[in-house]
């Protein structure tokens, strides 16, 4: 009798080398850069955090901002009718657990983008110091924060 727990030693490198080589086609056609490979794959990630944002999306998270705002940044997380008879996702306390924003503060976070009540959320984020109103947007879900 096999237990299905523990895979064999030659199972786990058949799916490693399975994954070496999708990842290798991935490269190959153009999906992903040969930086994925090299960074990714070898350091954990760390955050950057910018003091301004002027890319395109920034607009949007201003005006997310500004919607949140008018329902005085809820901190409970859940559904949040927004105009357009759509909603958007309050989520709560963000706890800043990789110290990437300024320390000695308490975050909420906002989704930017509304959408159907209970549908997937996207990787757009606001994060809220409500003491200070300092707003920092994440377009990729708090891999990257932009100063608004």
């Amino acid at each position: 009798m096999t237990t299905l727990a523990t895979p064999r030693p030659a199972t786990r490198v058949r799916r490693i080398l399975g994954a070496l080589a999708l990842l290798t086609a991935m490269v190959a056609t153009g999906l992903v850069g040969p930086s994925v490979v090299s960074t990714k794959l070898a350091e954990p990630a760390h955050a950057a955090v910018y003091s301004s944002c002027t890319m395109s999306r920034c607009a949007d998270a201003r005006t997310a901002r500004s919607g949140w705002s008018g329902k005085g940044f809820p901190t409970t997380r859940g559904w949040y009718s927004w105009s357009g008879g759509q909603y958007n996702y309050a989520g709560g306390q963000f706890y800043n657990r990789e110290g990437q924003l300024p320390a000695n503060a308490t975050y909420y976070e906002y989704d930017v983008y509304p959408r159907a009540y209970g549908a997937a959320r996207d990787a757009y984020r606001i994060v809220v110091n409500k003491s200070t109103g300092a707003t920092w947007f994440s377009p990729d879900h708090y891999v990257n924060f932009y100063l608004l």
